[in-house]
Formats: C-alpha cells, structure tokens, sequence
C-alpha cells in the first residue's frame, strides 16, 4: 500500500513536468499561427509563473484546511483543463487567460507535494520525487515535437498532454481516501532524520516563520537558485554560440546535457542520501556547480564548455531537492507548510526577475557576461546555505545549554 502510494506522488509530479517545458517547444508555430511577436512567450511564461507565486504563498493554508490530497486533485483538474484550453484557443489573449489557472494549479500541486514528502519520507524521495519532474519535462517536447514535426499539429500535442493529466485526475479521485489513511499511519511512525529537529520544532513552533532566523537567508538561497537555474537553460545556447562559436544544432544538444545532469544527479543523489545529508550534499553540489561555471570562464577548447554545463547540472541535482527536505529540520514541523509555499513562491520570483534582468544586461552589453552572473548566483548560495547551517548549529548549542 505504501508502495503504490508513494508512485502516485511520483506520478503526479510527472504531470506537472509535462506542461513546463510545452511552450518552448511548441511556440515556433504557435507563434506564426497567432500572429504575435516572439516574445509574447515571455509574456505567458510570466503570467504562469505570477499564478504559481500566488498559489504557492496560499499553499500553507489551503493544505491545513483541505489537505494535499484533495490540493493535489484540485490542482491537476486545473491543469487538465488549462492545456485542454489551449487545444481550442481561438486567440493569443485566450491564451493569457488560461496561462494564469495553469500557473495556479502547478504552484498548488508543486508546494503541497513538497512539503508531504519532506514531512512523512526520507532525503532519498524528495530527490526522486524532483528525478520524476525531470522525466515529465523531457516527455513533454518529445510529445509535442511528434505533432510538430510534419504537419505543425502543435494543439494535439497539447490535447495529448491534458488528456494524461484527466487520466491522472481520475487516478487521484479514486485513491482519494488514502491520502488521508496514509498520512495519519505516517504521522504516528515518522521519525525524523535530522539529529535537530525536535529543538528547532520546540524552539519555532510559536514564531512567525519570517521572522524566525535563517528564513530569509533560506528563502534568498531559493530565489537565487531557481533564478540560476532557468538561467542557464535559458540564455546558455546564446553563449555557446555567440562566445564559444558553436552551431545552434550543437547548443541546443549541449544544453538538452544539462537538463540530463540535472535528472540523472537527481536520480543518484537519492541514493547517496542513504549515507551522506542534506546539508552536505547541498555544500557538494554548490562546489561542483562553481567547478562547472569556472570552465566556462576559462579560455579553453570548447568541449570543456560540455563539460562544464554537465558539471553545473550535476551540481544543481541535489540543492532544490535537499533544501525542502531540510525545511521541517530547520525550522520544525509547525512551520513548514507556510515556509514550503514561501520557498516555491521565492523560487518563482527568481525565475521571473533573473533571466529577464540578465538578459536585458546582455543585450547592452555582451552574452559574455552570462558565466559572471551564474558564478554571483551561485557564491550568493553558497554564502546563504553555510550562513543558515551555522545558525542552526548556534540554536542547537543554546537549546542543550537550556536543557
């Protein structure tokens, strides 16, 4: 039972994988169809991503007052009907209005899944469960660019997509009641694997969350992380071919390897976690993803370039994941529904604020630029994560003094 529970979390987060990367594969024909410039994407992606902030902040209340299950049904019917929407769009502004209920539901299903598993399962799932995001992202333009590549049938790309996830709805409706029965067994029997935990639940569970210490160092560490992130998949194409002097064809390979590093170090992280902890394997990652950024710096044969974004993707795999996981450690069990909807909706912010102000920067100055933000980023991260492990270390010593 607990098995077959726990592959219905997995599956819903590959559903909410698959509509994530739709758009960027999809919009070189929408975009004649509708006759709008090319980048009224840009508009979209952030309308989605307002949707998925907004969600993602109400997420704390809407888990105590429904609960995941009923959130995580909610949120995929949203989904569903969304990209079933985009099957019939007449127009770009219909296309507005739909991205904002998709931005809600996969901000709801993002927050509410996160914090169930980091709560009731170990360091190991929270890495797979972010491996499985990974999956649906890659399935999504593999499906669409099936429709696209002959006959430009972009909208059943998008019907085929919506309809997995009605299939999934009623997947979810059905083992409905376990949601419940699974979590009150897990409740009783959760032991958590943070050696701090029951200090920090004691010592936080009446503050209020932003004002407890290291959240906002955690939630910066968030925003810089998501923001690097997109970064990368975003404008790394653009600086291997206008730095490095590669072909587009080439790039877009290169950077399809950084999406893969990303996965498969997802998928191996969790079993590391057997043996090495969070907050190790977050230290780790940020150290091999500065290793990675540096060969990009470096005047070397482009092949290091390759290297370089497999090595930050490597190092990416394991800090979103492990970060939630560290928050009912960090900051106790009271607080980690708000937090976790704070985190997403921070996580968010920097995909929204980042890419977009790092790309205005290169286009009045150079592309060339791109590794120097990445590297900002990711010390910005390192700074705020060691930052955090210290103060809970501090609050660790004060609370055995007491005791």
């Amino acid at each position: 039972m607990a098995t077959l529970f726990l592959i219905i979390i997995y599956l819903s987060f590959i559903s909410l994988g698959l509509p994530d990367s739709l758009l960027g594969a999809a919009w070189p024909v929408m975009q004649p169809e509708f006759g709008v410039p090319i980048s009224s994407a840009g508009l979209l992606s952030i309308i989605i991503a307002a949707g998925t902030v907004i969600s993602s902040l109400a997420s704390g209340q809407m888990i105590r007052r429904i609960g995941t299950g009923q959130i995580t049904l909610i949120s995929c019917i949203m989904t569903a009907a969304s990209l079933l929407g985009y099957y019939y769009a007449p127009s770009m502004l219909w296309l507005m209005i739909l991205a904002l209920p998709l931005g809600l539901g996969a901000g709801s299903v993002d927050a509410a899944l996160n914090h169930y598993v980091a709560v009731h399962y170990k360091a190991h799932h929270m890495s797979w469960l972010h491996c499985f995001w990974g999956v649906g992202a890659t399935l999504g333009p593999i499906i669409m660019s099936a429709f696209i590549g002959d006959h430009s049938l972009w909208r059943n790309g998008y019907l085929t997509i919506s309809l997995i996830q009605f299939a999934l709805v009623i997947l979810l409706l059905v083992t409905l009641p376990l949601w419940k029965r699974m979590e009150k067994v897990q409740s009783q029997n959760i032991e958590e694997e943070s050696e701090y935990s029951s200090d920090v639940e004691t010592a936080a569970a009446t503050e209020r969350p932003l004002r407890i210490k290291g959240v906002k160092l955690t939630l910066m560490t968030f925003l810089f992380y998501a923001g690097a992130e997109a970064s990368v998949g975003l404008w790394g194409s653009s600086f291997l071919v206008n730095t490095k002097d590669l072909s587009a064809a080439v790039a877009a390979q290169w950077i399809s390897m950084y999406y893969g590093g990303i996965t498969v170090g997802r998928f191996i992280t969790g079993f590391i976690t057997f043996k090495i902890s969070n907050r190790i394997l977050i230290r780790s990652g940020l150290l091999i993803s500065l290793t990675g950024v540096l060969l990009l710096l470096l005047p070397v044969p482009s092949y290091f370039s390759l290297i370089g974004l497999m090595l930050i993707g490597l190092g990416f795999a394991p800090i979103f994941p492990c970060m939630l996981h560290e928050t009912p450690a960090r900051f106790g069990k009271a607080q980690a529904q708000n937090l976790m909807g704070y985190q997403m909706a921070v996580g968010y912010t920097g995909v929204i604020i980042l890419p977009p102000m790092l790309g205005s920067l290169s286009s009045v100055s150079s592309i060339a630029i791109f590794p120097f933000f990445i590297t900002l980023y990711i010390v910005l991260m390192l700074f705020g994560s060691e930052r955090v492990n210290r103060i809970i270390k501090v609050r660790l010593l004060s609370n055995s003094n007491e005791a």
